[in-house]
């Protein structure tokens, strides 16, 4: 493989050997790989939210036809040991979704045993890497709840791996599917001209700055931006980070994330027809309803190099704030992440 990155072909490369997953997502879709007869989902990690609200749609008595007769069966709560607020999150998880008729098992193994399709919902990063390994050896397609991974080099080894085992799989933050913002992507404004977007950007040690949840308001900056984005600085203080991004065509789009005041999620999009702002999330849904619709037919929703696109963002933010805000190239952050990441 070629350690050679170009700002305008990283997308076409996207640290990937030059070949493009979603050319390969796409073959994946027409063969049929993985399909399964079942409905079976499985949850891998009981340390997050978004666990519970999926169960309660998928599993309710009046769950429309909308959701495809798929239900959540069996769950393996295992997550996070050292975050406290995910470990601590697991016993009380566990307990809920256990009495909405979810069977609980000791391994990921025994799960996978028993299901068709995988949520992996443990909020650890870290963890997302062995524990995927696992679902794309067993052939599973697998929803991989934010962040993807805990490194940008195991982001890239995550979809390096699904190409491998001809699995499809992808990653979102249900802000990529808000009302408005799709009606931006889908070209109400015109070209997006820029951006700004903005979410709460907790930072937790174990995880990049950005990762942990200033993920959420750069996914929105990507999803009306697009990929291309080819260097990066950071402003960081101690509430307030700010990372300004140029993309190959010298469009600006920036995040901040916040640390104090109140919680809140937007921006701003400027458009060649008009400018328009971006609204708080309206709930899971949205993003659950592209989930069965991938379980359906193995087409993915988000691309493995638009994902692997944010990732290098937060990335190069992290390096350019170690550099004292100096500007950070894309090319270089997605280099060390080739080096870094397992071959298959």
């Amino acid at each position: 493989m070629k350690n050679k990155f170009s700002r305008r072909n990283f997308v076409k490369s996207a640290a990937l050997g030059g070949i493009s997953l979603g050319l390969t997502d796409r073959l994946n879709s027409l063969s049929g790989f993985g399909a399964s007869h079942g409905k079976n989902v499985g949850i891998i990690g009981l340390d997050t939210s978004h666990c519970i609200a999926f169960t309660k749609t998928l599993n309710s008595p009046d769950a429309g036809p909308e959701w495809g007769g798929y239900r959540v069966v069996a769950a393996y709560p295992k997550g996070s040991s050292d975050i406290k607020s995910s470990a601590e999150r697991i016993p009380g998880y566990t307990e809920e979704i256990r009495k909405m008729g979810v069977e609980i098992t000791d391994s990921i193994d025994k799960l996978l045993s028993k299901v068709d399709f995988i949520l992996l919902e443990t909020n650890d990063g870290r963890l997302h890497l062995e524990q995927a390994l696992q679902v794309m050896k067993a052939g599973k397609r697998m929803f991989i709840d934010k962040p993807v991974a805990a490194s940008l080099a195991d982001t890239v080894s995550i979809f390096r791996a699904a190409r491998h085992y001809n699995v499809p799989v992808f990653s979102s933050s249900s802000l990529r599917f808000d009302e408005i913002t799709q009606k931006i992507v889908s070209g109400e404004i015109g070209k997006v001209l820029g951006a700004d977007t903005y979410s709460p950007c907790t930072i937790e040690k174990t995880h990049p700055d950005l990762f942990w949840y200033g993920v959420h308001g750069v996914e929105i900056l990507f999803t009306v931006m697009g990929t291309g984005c080819r260097s990066v600085s950071r402003i960081y203080t101690e509430n307030t980070d700010v990372a300004v991004g140029i993309w190959d065509d010298n469009r600006i789009g920036t995040f901040r994330g916040t640390r104090s005041g109140i919680y809140d999620i937007g921006g701003t999009v400027f458009g060649e027809k008009a400018n328009m702002t971006l609204g708080k999330e309206h709930g899971y849904n949205p993003m659950l309803l592209k989930i069965v619709e991938f379980f359906n037919t193995g087409v993915v929703p988000v691309k493995a190099e638009d994902t692997i696109a944010i990732f290098a963002f937060m990335t190069a933010a992290d390096e350019s704030k170690s550099r004292g805000g100096r500007s950070v190239e894309i090319s270089e952050i997605m280099e060390k992440a080739d080096k870094d990441a397992r071959i298959f």
